[in-house]
C-alpha cells in the first residue's frame, strides 16, 4: 500500500513539473503575450456581447416563453433580463479580482471561462414557458454574469503582467476596444439570431466559451506576483448589500409606481438607495480596519489611479445610457417614418448604429500605442472632449435628421470614446503595483460597470421626465382626432411614458400594442391602417421625445467635460515600479516612479 502511495505521489511530482517546465517554456516564448492578449481578448469580447445581445433579441425571447413584457406584471422580468447581467458584474468584479491577486489571476480567469459557457448552455436549452420561464432566465443570465465578472475583473491584469511597459497601451487599448465593441456587436448578434431562432441568442456563446476554456487551460500561465492573505468577509458582505440595493434601487426606480410615472417616490426605492449608501459607507469604514481589505482604499492615493477612475465613471455615465436612447430614437421614431417595418427596426438600429463601433476600432488601438510613449492625459482628455462635442453635434439634429450627418456625429463619438478608453485603462493599470493589479482592475471595472446601470436609470429618468410633460397631450389629442373613443384614448394617454418607451425599444407596433385589437376592431379600416401605419406614431410623439433627448444630450455633455477635466488633473506619464532592495536593505528605487511632467 505504501508503495503504491509513494508511485502516485512520484507521478504527481513528475506531472506537477511537466507543467511548470512547459510554462517556462511557454512564457519564455516572445509570442507569449499575444496568445494572452487573443485569449483574454476573447473573453472580454463574448463577456460583453452578453451584455447587450438581448436588447435587441428580447421580442422574439419573450414571444418564445409566452409572455407580455408590457404587461405591468412582467415589467420587472423585461429590466432583470437587460440589466441582471450588468448588476452582477458589477457587484463581483472587486472580490473576484482580488482573489487573482490571491490564488492566481489566470486560475480564476479560467475558472471565469468555464463559469461563463456552463450557465450559457443552461440558457441555451431553457424549455419553460411563463413566468417560470422568465425567471429561470433571469437567474442563469445571473450565474453567467458571474463567470462573466472572473473573465473581467482579470483580464486587464493578465495583460498587464505579460506585456512591457512600453506595449501595455497598445495591448490594453486592444482588450479595451473589444471590451466597448462587443456591447455594440451584441445588438447586431441578437437582432440577426433571434428572429431565426431565440435559443440560438445564448447557443452562439457556447462553442467560442469552449473554444476559450480549453485554450487558456492549456496556454496561460499566472506570471504576475501574488500574495495568500485572508478573505475580508465583512467587507465583501457589506459591499455586495450596499451595492445590489443601489442597483436594485435604481432598476425599480425607472418603473411606474402608483399614479406617478416613476418610482423615485416609491418608499422601498428610497429605503434601498439610501440603506445601500448607508451600507456602503459601512463598507468604507470597514476597509479602513481590517488588516486585508478587499477595497484597496490606500490606492486612491495614487493620482493616476484615482482620476483615471473618476474619469472613467463619468465616461460611462456619458455613454452608457445613450446606446437606449439612440435605439429608441432610430426605432421608435426614424426608422418607421423611412420605411421599415416595427418588427424589423430591432436589426436595423444596430446596423444603423455600426459607425459608432468604427470609431471605437479606429481610435482606440491608435491612442493605446500612442499612450505608451506620450502617457495617458492629452487623448484620454482629448477623447472626452470630442466625445462632448458629439453629443452637441446629436443635440443640434432633428429629430428627422439625414442619416449621414447621424452616421457622422456617431463615428465622431465612438472615435472620441475610442480616444479615451484605452489610454485611460492603460494609465490606470501602469500606477497599480504587481501584487495589486487584479483588485485595481476590479476597482475600476466596478465604477464602469456601476455606473452604465446608474446611466441607464439616470438616462431613462430624463427621456421619462421630458416625455412626461407633453406626451399624455399629444397622445390624446392624436387619437381622438382619428376617431377614437374617448375613454380609450384617455387610458393610453394616461398610460407611464415608460410603456411608451418599451414598446418603441422592443419593435412593436406601440398604437397596435396599446390600443389592443377590440379598440383597433371598432374602428373603420382606413383609420386601423392609419393608426398603425409607419407615420402616425413616430409623428406623434417626436415632438416629446425631442424634449427628452435634449435633457438627455445635456447631462452626456455636462458628464463629458467633467470627465474631460478629471483626467487632466491625472498627471504626466505614471509607472509605478517596485521597490528594489540594496545591498544594506534599504531601497534603491521609490515605491512610485513619477516621470515626463506629472506634479
Amino acid at each position: 500500500m505504501g508503495t503504491d502511495v509513494s508511485a502516485k505521489q512520484g507521478r504527481s511530482l513528475i506531472r506537477a513539473d511537466r507543467a511548470r517546465q512547459r510554462a517556462r517554456r511557454d512564457t519564455a516564448n516572445p509570442r507569449y503575450k499575444w496568445v494572452v492578449l487573443s485569449n483574454t481578448t476573447l473573453g472580454v469580447l463574448i463577456a460583453t456581447i452578453n451584455s447587450s445581445i438581448l436588447l435587441i433579441a428580447l421580442p422574439d425571447i419573450f414571444r418564445g416563453i409566452h409572455i407580455n413584457p408590457l404587461t405591468p406584471g412582467n415589467t420587472s422580468l423585461l429590466l432583470w433580463l437587460i440589466m441582471g447581467y450588468m448588476v452582477v458584474t458589477a457587484v463581483l468584479v472587486v472580490g473576484l479580482g482580488r482573489l487573482g491577486d490571491m490564488y492566481g489571476r489566470v486560475r480564476i480567469y479560467n475558472a471565469g471561462f468555464a463559469i461563463f459557457t456552463f450557465f450559457s448552455i443552461m440558457l441555451a436549452i431553457t424549455w419553460l414557458n411563463g413566468v417560470p420561464g422568465g425567471l429561470w432566465l433571469v437567474a442563469m443570465r445571473i450565474f453567467q454574469g458571474v463567470g462573466g465578472a472572473m473573465l473581467m475583473a482579470n483580464s486587464s491584469a493578465i495583460i498587464t503582467d505579460a506585456f512591457p511597459v512600453d506595449q501595455r497601451g497598445l495591448g490594453l487599448g486592444l482588450n479595451m476596444v473589444a471590451a466597448i465593441a462587443g456591447s455594440f456587436i451584441g445588438l447586431i448578434v441578437g437582432g440577426l439570431l433571434a428572429p431565426i431562432e431565440w435559443h440560438m441568442v445564448f447557443v452562439v456563446s457556447v462553442p467560442f466559451g469552449l473554444f476559450g476554456t480549453i485554450w487558456a487551460y492549456f496556454k496561460l500561465h499566472d506570471t504576475g506576483v501574488t500574495r495568500h492573505a485572508r478573505m475580508d468577509w465583512w467587507g465583501n458582505l457589506t459591499f455586495a448589500v450596499g451595492l445590489i440595493a443601489v442597483l436594485v434601487g435604481i432598476t425599480y426606480g425607472i418603473q411606474p409606481y402608483g399614479d406617478h410615472t416613476m418610482g423615485w417616490t416609491n418608499p422601498w426605492v428610497l429605503a434601498a438607495l439610501l440603506g445601500g449608501t448607508a451600507v456602503l459607507v459601512v463598507f468604507c469604514w470597514v476597509e479602513t480596519r481590517v488588516a486585508e481589505p478587499m477595497f484597496r482604499l490606500n490606492l486612491f492615493r495614487i493620482r493616476a489611479f484615482t482620476f483615471g477612475n473618476f474619469a472613467s465613471l463619468l465616461g460611462a455615465l456619458g455613454r452608457g445610457g445613450l446606446m437606449f436612447i439612440l435605439i429608441i430614437w432610430l426605432q421608435g421614431i426614424w426608422l418607421p417614418v423611412h420605411g421599415f417595418s416595427f418588427a424589423t427596426t430591432p436589426l436595423w438600429a444596430g446596423i444603423y448604429m455600426l459607425p459608432m463601433t468604427a470609431g471605437f476600432l479606429i481610435a482606440g488601438p491608435t491612442s493605446g500605442w500612442l499612450s505608451d510613449r506620450f502617457g495617458a492625459r492629452t487623448f484620454a482628455t482629448g477623447g472626452m472632449l470630442v466625445a462632448a462635442g458629439s453629443f452637441v453635434w446629436l443635440l443640434i439634429l432633428p429629430v428627422m435628421f439625414s442619416y449621414w450627418q447621424f452616421a457622422l456625429a456617431l463615428l465622431v463619438n465612438g472615435l472620441g470614446m475610442g480616444l479615451f478608453a484605452a489610454p485611460n485603462r492603460t494609465g490606470i493599470m501602469n500606477s497599480l503595483p504587481a501584487n495589486q493589479r487584479g483588485v485595481g482592475a476590479g476597482m475600476s471595472t466596478v465604477f464602469s460597470n456601476s455606473s452604465m446601470v446608474l446611466s441607464i436609470g439616470i438616462f431613462f429618468s430624463l427621456m421619462i421626465t421630458g416625455l412626461s410633460s407633453s406626451l399624455p397631450h399629444h397622445l390624446m389629442v392624436g387619437l381622438t382626432s382619428n376617431g377614437v373613443p374617448h375613454d380609450a384614448a384617455a387610458r393610453v394617454a394616461g398610460l407611464p411614458p415608460v410603456g411608451v418607451l418599451f414598446a418603441s425599444l422592443l419593435g412593436y407596433n406601440p398604437i397596435q400594442s396599446l390600443l389592443g385589437p377590440h379598440v383597433l376592431g371598432s374602428l373603420p379600416a382606413a383609420t386601423q391602417h392609419h393608426l398603425t401605419g409607419h407615420e402616425f406614431f413616430p409623428s406623434l410623439i417626436s415632438p416629446a421625445f425631442s424634449d427628452g433627448l435634449g435633457v438627455a444630450f445635456g447631462f452626456a455633455i455636462a458628464a463629458c467635460l467633467i470627465a474631460a477635466l478629471a483626467s487632466a488633473f491625472r498627471g504626466g506619464k505614471y509607472v509605478h515600479v517596485e521597490e528594489e532592495p540594496s545591498l544594506d536593505g534599504k531601497s534603491e528605487l521609490p515605491a512610485e516612479l513619477v516621470a515626463e511632467g506629472a506634479e
